[in-house]
Formats: structure tokens, C-alpha cells, sequence
């Protein structure tokens, strides 16, 4: 399902817009621009959201707030 947004931009954002559609460059449209923006974004954020639980748990594990674990990794993993 697709929905549309309307954007208002500045010129100069338009303008950077514009130098990245068309002829000579990856996206036929703006929209298709706007879109892989997004879906950048979206992925950096969710990069940004691992990592900091990464460093979480090695704060964890350096601050001896650690357990052992009993179960079976490589199944859990298989769930997942």
C-alpha cells in the first residue's frame, strides 16, 4: 500500500533535489530520491538502535552484570 506526502521545500533543497533526478543519475524522479532518503534514514536508525544495545551489554559484561546461559545458542538462533 502506498500513500503520498506533499512536501514543501526550500529552494535551495529543491535545487539539490533536482541535481539528483533525471538524466545522469540514479533516480528517473524525486519521488524515487525522496524515497531512497528514507530508506536510509530508516536503516540508520535501526543500525543506531543494535549498536547501542551492543555497547549496552559490553558496559554489562565489563561492569560484571553478566549470567551465565544454559540454554542452547545455535537453536535459539535457528528460531529466529
Amino acid at each position: 500500500m502506498s500513500s503520498s506526502l506533499n512536501l514543501s521545500l526550500t529552494d535551495d533543497l529543491r535545487e539539490f533535489v533536482d541535481q539528483n533526478c533525471g538524466d545522469g543519475t540514479l533516480y528517473a524522479t524525486p519521488s524515487e530520491f525522496v524515497r531512497d532518503l528514507l530508506r536510509q534514514k530508516k536503516l540508520q536508525q535501526q543500525t543506531a538502535e543494535i549498536r547501542d544495545g551492543i555497547l549496552s551489554g559490553y558496559q554489562d559484561a565489563i561492569n560484571g552484570r553478566t549470567e551465565t546461559f544454559k540454554g542452547d545458542l545455535q537453536a535459539m538462533l535457528k528460531k529466529k
